[in-house]
């Protein structure tokens, strides 16, 4: 019997456990080769792991198992035969068990609940039918309470301050001694990837100066741009003209003019790059991902929104690979999406600052001396105080705002149709 002995492959440097998350088989399935068998999660991606061979396969792990990359984690029988007329059976077999499932009188409990309720409301015959003391006449009269529904301890069935208020607090739709709803709780573990991500996101605070500072930017021209030229900006490229190209291009302006922004800690050295990868944060199914473009800085407006779509969509379909999350000396990201207002992001480690763009909001603002309406938005910048000073974090931020304020003459050099390649 020839006998595959499946081993976790390398996911990527550095990498050196994952967690089964997933598995898209059975143990005694008949698998086919590059067959997606399995999702692992590293704590960078989720990637499929997909049949080396054809044959039956016989699972080593269980799902949540965290396995050493070259662990065995199944073996799939390369002389066994595909099964015929396999599937039929197994498509029924779910039927099968649902069937008794669906007819289990589950709601038959509710007539024997009944009767034990009844008593409750038959107590109203034994209610006494003493007055009501002043005060109790008072919590009762306010809450719209009949005293004859209330059973009174005091002497001769004398209604009390205290018979009151316990009264009206199921009269208020609660319940002093016992809860009504569902009170249950769900115990669910961690995946490798939220748990890498939260172990960065503590390690961030603790370990670096971070430091905050805002802006607000109108974001006028960028709709007039959008309004004037989305038609033929995607007709022409084959993606929409969103606000994603035109930060990025602001972005990459600015660490040029501010190199430390565009910089990282190695030990107690400062690493400078002359290049520009942006991380652009991405809300997967997984966790919040970053993929990459790399070289933004020589990207036209249609590359950046081609290469954004594309990398949103891998992260999406999990399809996003560990190489392209890898690296970025800068981040992007955009909780206006959600519907935030204002937000301190936070530094995505080694590098040392993160522009958050936030929810666009039609504003008064003072602009010559009148009072208009704009679209505004508030930008965050998050900046490892280590390296880069208050000079330039608030000169690069006020950099990013100069560029989306004037897109035409700052971004595109006057001319609008050329600088979105029309």
């Amino acid at each position: 019997m020839s006998v595959l002995e499946m081993k976790v492959p390398s996911p990527g440097e550095s990498i050196t456990e994952v967690e089964i998350a997933t598995w898209l088989v059975k143990d005694g399935d008949y698998v086919e080769k590059d067959q997606p068998i399995a999702e692992v999660d590293s704590d960078k991606a989720t990637l499929e792991l997909p049949a080396e061979e054809s044959g039956v396969i016989t699972l080593k792990a269980e799902e949540g198992d965290v396995v050493q990359v070259g662990q065995v984690v199944c073996l799939i029988d390369m002389d066994a035969a595909k099964p015929s007329g396999s599937a039929a059976p197994a498509a029924e077999a779910p039927k099968q068990e649902e069937a008794p499932k669906a007819a289990e009188p589950v709601k038959q409990e509710a007539p024997a609940q009944q009767p034990a309720a009844q008593p409750a409301t038959a107590a109203t015959q034994t209610y006494a039918t003493g007055a009501p003391s002043p005060a109790a006449k008072k919590i009762l009269d306010e809450k719209g309470m009949d005293a004859a529904q209330v059973s009174g301890s005091g002497r001769d069935g004398r209604i009390t301050k205290s018979d009151a208020e316990l009264a009206a607090v199921p009269a208020l739709g609660g319940n002093p001694v016992t809860a009504t709803g569902s009170r249950s709780t769900t115990t669910t573990k961690l995946s490798v990837l939220r748990r890498k991500i939260a172990q960065r996101l503590v390690s961030v605070k603790n370990e670096t100066a971070m430091l905050t500072t805002f802006n607000e930017v109108d974001m006028s021209e960028i709709f007039r741009l959008r309004k004037l030229y989305k038609e033929e900006f995607a007709q022409r490229h084959g993606v929409g003209l969103g606000f994603m190209s035109f930060f990025t291009k602001a972005v990459t302006r600015a660490l040029q003019m501010y190199p430390d922004v565009n910089a990282s800690i190695d030990g107690d050295f400062k690493v400078n790059y002359d290049f520009c990868d942006i991380s652009i944060a991405v809300s997967g199914p997984k966790g919040l991902m970053v993929p990459v473009l790399r070289n933004a800085e020589n990207m036209s407006f249609a590359s950046v929104e081609a290469n954004i779509k594309d990398l949103a969509t891998k992260v999406r379909d999990g399809k996003i690979t560990v190489d392209e999350m890898t690296g970025g000396t800068f981040t992007i990201t955009n909780g206006g999406t959600f519907g935030s207002m204002m937000s301190t992001p936070i530094i995505n480690p080694p590098q040392s600052a993160i522009l958050g763009m936030h929810n666009i909001i039609q504003r008064p603002v003072a602009v010559d001396g009148q009072v208009v309406i704009r679209p505004m938005m508030y930008v965050a910048m998050s900046y490892d105080h280590r390296i880069i000073d208050g000079k330039e974090s608030v000169g690069f931020l006020v950099a990013v705002k100069e560029a989306i304020d004037n897109p035409v003459g700052i971004l595109m050099n006057g001319d609008e149709r050329k600088g979105l390649g029309l």
